[in-house]
């Protein structure tokens, strides 16, 4: 595909993204999105083959670029510090400040819509969503084993369960955020998260190997 024929692939998407986020996916025709650009119909259709097609190419577009945001915002984390928790806590606080950009503000969750919507879709596309999820739960069971591998909790908890905790956090937040038209609703809702971190493992960090640690201050 040329760069132009990308592009304009790109828009097309985004477009159909910030609708399907407005009126769902069922309440967004293939004219409102031709509307939307502007674009001709032939533009649309070298692209995608159906409604059908728009859905799978969305979600699979969507997902990508979340996913690599969260990889990539984790991994300047962890070049800021060596300390896992501190990782986690300046990790947080970046999404944050992405999540609560004014000129941006999210529109509420794609997932969310996708998995309301579940009987317009292929069960491929179900899964893929329920798949996506899952990816996105990994990252931070990742991170929070790091995290208990060096730290004591102060009450007993597994790294999937604050994995599973944070994500239905964001996820619920976000629902919030749309509802209540606050754009800072859902990095109020991970700031409280960061605090009950501090909490179970403390600011002053007490290993389990004995060894007191400092967490490291966020910039």
């Amino acid at each position: 595909m040329s760069r132009k024929g990308q592009q304009t692939k790109e828009k097309i998407l985004t477009t159909a993204r910030d609708l399907v986020m407005q009126k769902g996916f069922a309440g967004t025709s293939i004219d409102d999105i031709l509307k939307g650009g502007p674009y001709s119909k032939g533009q649309f259709f070298h692209h995608f083959g159906s409604k059908a097609d728009l859905a799978t190419e969305l979600v699979k577009w969507h997902a990508g670029r979340d996913i690599e945001m969260f990889r990539t915002t984790l991994a300047q984390a962890e070049t800021r510090s060596d300390d896992p928790l501190a990782q986690m806590m300046l990790f947080l606080k970046m999404f944050e400040r992405y999540i609560s950009n004014e000129n941006e503000p999210s529109l509420g969750c794609m997932y969310a819509v996708y998995t309301y919507e579940s009987m317009q879709f292929d069960p491929s596309i179900r899964d893929f969503v329920a798949d996506t999820l899952r990816d996105w739960t990994a990252i931070y069971v990742r991170k929070f084993q790091e995290i208990l591998e060096c730290y004591e909790p102060a009450r007993p908890v597994t790294a999937r369960q604050l994995a599973e905790m944070i994500v239905s956090i964001i996820e619920g937040a976000l629902v919030l955020q749309r509802a209540y038209g606050n754009v800072t609703m859902t990095a109020r809702q991970s700031a409280h998260f960061r605090d009950y971190l501090e909490l179970l493992f403390g600011t002053d960090g007490k290993t389990n190997s004995g060894e007191e640690k400092r967490l490291g201050t966020a910039a």
